[in-house]
């Protein structure tokens, strides 16, 4: 009989989102595998869960994918969470899962915690139709990204790091040009999350003269848009 894999998001801050069924499918799979064990053994030991707890990370997941494989089809439920939010949004998760589809494994994704989300709905920017970009390429194709997605007409999403704000944001009004509306937003759900509105060159300014902490969330205006 084949096993399961369930992919469980986890909260991004505040763990009062961590929600009661993630709780329950966390206690009753035979493996967890984690993002670092030691930010999840964390959670884990918070909502007094003592499931095994395996490393699964963008540096190993190409080396023990088909270990898990032989896993899941001897018959075991094994749980996919990442360091906060939804696995595969981001980070480590897509491998897994496409293997498992290939092999004929049941997948059940959990609904739950992801960033973008929150500050898309925050951000006041239209949310009806919008393209999630997560992190820009860093180097190479980063110009050749820049000059496509500054024709896109949906509002663009982004994530980026506090090292790296304050540089993405002047390349964004090189490129989007410095009126374009934006909203960024930093820790969310955590005590001290932030939105800040406004223009790409306001927003920009604002981040310049206040050190960034947190994870960022970028939106931005499409092109042409009237919000």
């Amino acid at each position: 009989m084949l096993g399961k894999l369930f992919i469980v998001p986890t909260p991004i801050g505040n763990l009062e989102d961590m929600t009661l069924r993630a709780i329950r499918i966390l206690k009753e799979a035979d493996i967890v595998l984690a993002e670092d064990t030691r930010t999840s053994g964390k959670l884990m030991h918070h909502f007094s869960i003592d499931t095994q707890l395996r490393s699964y990370h963008m540096h190993n997941e190409h080396k023990i994918v088909e270990s898990i494989i032989k896993e899941l089809q001897s018959g075991r439920i094994i749980a996919l969470i990442s360091d906060a939010g939804t696995p595969a949004i981001s980070d480590p998760g897509f491998l897994l899962s496409r293997e498992a589809i290939r092999n004929n494994i049941s997948i059940e994704t959990l609904p739950g915690a992801t960033a973008f989300v929150p500050a898309l709905v925050n951000s006041g920017l239209a949310a009806h139709n919008f393209c999630f970009e997560g992190f820009l390429p860093p180097k190479k194709g980063r110009k050749t990204k820049l000059e496509a997605l500054a024709e896109e007409t949906r509002t663009l999403i982004f994530y980026e790091s506090p090292y790296r704000i304050a540089k993405t944001l002047d390349e964004l009004q090189n490129y989007f040009g410095e009126e374009r509306k934006c909203s960024v937003s930093r820790e969310i759900s955590k005590k001290f999350e932030e939105t800040v509105r406004g223009s790409l060159k306001e927003v920009a300014e604002h981040f310049k003269k206040n050190s960034p902490k947190g994870e960022f969330v970028v939106c931005i205006a499409g092109k042409n848009s009237k919000d």
